[in-house]
């Protein structure tokens, strides 16, 4: 495959356009991968193959299917671009100026909880152009889609480095409106929460495969009704929550600081996870990725991880927030 490539001129270029293909599936996957135009990746496509003389995509009902020929030019493709990702990391990570762009990638609840931390950063640091993507799709850090990673695991990715720098933990959440009326209805005594089975609940939309909250309540809450199923960023489930449709898990440190929300469970030690900055080997001696990690590490580490790791909530008399030490 190598000689054929060099034979017809294909550059590494070509190559990103026929691997994005081949992980994405579809046209418009692939653009976005590559900040292009499904347009302009079929078009190069079309160029390429025939450029080629074979066909390197069958196009199916499901989307895109690489031909034995595509499958081969896609590995050739896989390990240039390993190659060239280690040789940008090597180069980047000998930078020693404390300045230039920094990618850093979170979720976008993180982000709204800590949003202070990527102000002040900027605020000491105004020579990093600092980009923030924040998505519940988790990026890679190998293919540098990102130079650094806030993110929720429970063990972080073999080949990255990182420190371990909060913990979140997560309950069930009802608006004040539907716990009383709930509680009411259920004849619950002040200060006692009902059983989590007589709250209406509310769900993953089916179709993402994600039925652990279904088996869940099979086990924890039998009989338990979900009244409605959303497709949504994780960052929407709080103000769905608020409205009073139905309860849901959400991150203590979100529900407990919002007044629109009490907590109707104990805290779901299976649900918890680890909040861990990672970057590559290569990059943690980069002083713009150095800065960061070591001013996330600080404010992370500091005033804010006592919300992280909140405790159950005890039932008070009244409903007022209990007082967190710091």
């Amino acid at each position: 495959m190598t000689n054929l490539t060099t034979a017809h001129g294909l550059e590494w270029d070509d190559l990103r356009y026929v691997l994005a293909l081949h992980r994405a599936h579809t046209l418009s996957a692939a653009a976005e991968a590559l900040a292009s135009t499904h347009t302009t990746i079929g078009r190069r496509l079309r160029a390429i193959e025939e450029r080629l003389g074979v066909r390197l995509f069958d196009r199916t009902p499901e989307g895109y299917v690489a031909t034995a020929a595509g499958d081969d030019v896609a590995r050739v493709a896989a390990r240039l671009e390993e190659d060239v990702l280690a040789l940008e990391a090597r180069v980047l990570g000998r930078d020693v100026r404390l300045e230039g762009e920094l990618r850093v990638a979170t979720m976008e609840m993180l982000l709204r909880h800590h949003h202070a931390l990527f102000a002040s950063f900027v605020a000491k640091h105004p020579s990093v152009q600092l980009t923030v993507c924040a998505s519940d799709r988790e990026v890679s850090l190998v293919r540098r889609e990102a130079d650094v990673a806030l993110r929720l695991t429970g063990s972080p990715p073999e080949g990255l480095v990182g420190r371990r720098v909060g913990r979140l933990e997560f309950a069930v959440y009802a608006s004040r409106a539907l716990a009383r009326r709930i509680a009411r209805d259920h004849g619950a005594r002040k200060g006692e929460s009902p059983p989590l089975a007589s709250f209406p609940w509310l769900g993953w939309d089916l179709r993402l495969g994600t039925p652990w909250l279904d088996g869940w309540l099979a086990q924890r809450a039998p009989g338990a009704r979900i009244v409605a199923r959303f497709d949504v960023a994780t960052s929407a489930w709080r103000d769905l929550v608020a409205q009073g449709l139905g309860v849901h898990f959400l991150p203590t440190n979100e529900g407990d600081s919002d007044p629109r929300l009490v907590r109707v469970s104990d805290v779901a030690n299976e649900f918890g996870r680890d909040l861990w900055l990672l970057t590559l080997p290569e990059l943690r001696a980069t002083p713009r990725v150095r800065a960061f990690l070591d001013h996330a590490a600080a404010t992370l580490t500091g005033a804010e991880r006592a919300p992280l790791a909140t405790k159950p909530k005890p039932k008070p008399k009244s409903q007022s927030k209990p007082t967190r030490r710091r």
